[in-house]
């Protein structure tokens, strides 16, 4: 009977390990022209859609209290939420405070101020802001997270200055979600990131940039309409997967800024249900 339990057990943890450990979250930001509509009927349509886990980008004009009451009301576990770099800056215990109310176990920011490109100067200044951010929130129970945006990937030395930030953030405060459009669209592989950073990485953006956009751009700008269905552009999505699932990615949050998501959004699910490698 043991061989037999201990065979079934192999058999369940190797088909795991082909195949993708879901099912992955979403990121409201994706539902934003929704959400200036009605925020009750888009948290129903995140649910209607198999949506159980969600990443936020703001409470829409709701306070984070109401915000968590709709959440719940709707079935809905808000795991992660993107804040302001200048809050981080100016108040991070503000941060803490309604990351608790909205019961995050991540608090996180997408987009660090510069001006022009990224220097070692300002870079070396949001390292400090991220170590500071990622200390307070510590203490209240929560982890701080830093989403890539493609501008980071400046060459500095012998890597770049996201090699820098890296280097001068505390591993035990600051950890980092990969956008895997904003790996790819400044022309990084998102494998070898994954390969090099481990458990720094602990979320990750699911997107796919449509064939044919050039990539190695700094800007982290690019047409919204360049996000397309995922496993439909450029991303090899089952060499991504089974990196990030190496390197011991937690959550993982689609995340589709297209004015074409309400199509789009069933079909990257389906993707990555039937996703193998």
């Amino acid at each position: 009977m043991k061989t037999i339990l201990l065979s079934i057990t192999l058999l369940a943890i190797n088909a795991l390990a082909d195949s993708f450990h879901g099912p992955p979250g979403l990121q409201l930001y994706s539902l934003r022209e929704d959400f200036k509509k009605d925020v009750p009927s888009t948290l129903k349509l995140a649910k209607d859609l198999g949506f159980r886990e969600v990443e936020l980008a703001g409470t829409y004009n709701l306070s984070p209290e109401e915000f968590k009451k709709q959440l719940d009301a709707h079935g809905l576990l808000a795991i992660a939420g993107h804040f302001p770099y200048d809050q981080y800056r100016k108040d991070p215990e503000a941060v803490a405070r309604d990351a608790k109310t909205l019961g995050l176990k991540y608090a996180g920011c997408a987009w660090a101020a510069h001006k022009g490109d990224l220097d070692e100067k300002q870079c070396r200044e949001i390292a400090e802001v991220f170590n500071k951010a990622g200390a307070a929130l510590a203490k209240h129970g929560i982890k701080f997270y830093y989403h890539n945006h493609g501008f980071e990937f400046v060459p500095h030395g012998n890597g770049t200055l996201f090699d820098l930030l890296m280097e001068l953030t505390d591993p035990k405060t600051v950890f980092y979600q990969m956008d895997i459009l904003w790996a790819v669209f400044p022309g990084q592989d998102p494998v070898k990131l994954f390969e090099k950073y481990g458990s720094r990485w602990q979320l990750v953006h699911l997107k796919d940039l449509k064939k044919g956009v050039q990539t190695g751009a700094l800007t982290g700008h690019t047409d919204v309409k360049n996000d397309v269905t995922i496993g439909s552009g450029q991303m090899d999505y089952p060499s991504i997967l089974k990196a990030a699932q190496k390197a011991g990615v937690k959550y993982y949050f689609i995340e589709d800024e297209s004015p074409s998501v309400h199509e789009q959004l069933p079909q990257s699910l389906k993707f990555m249900r039937e996703v193998k490698w």
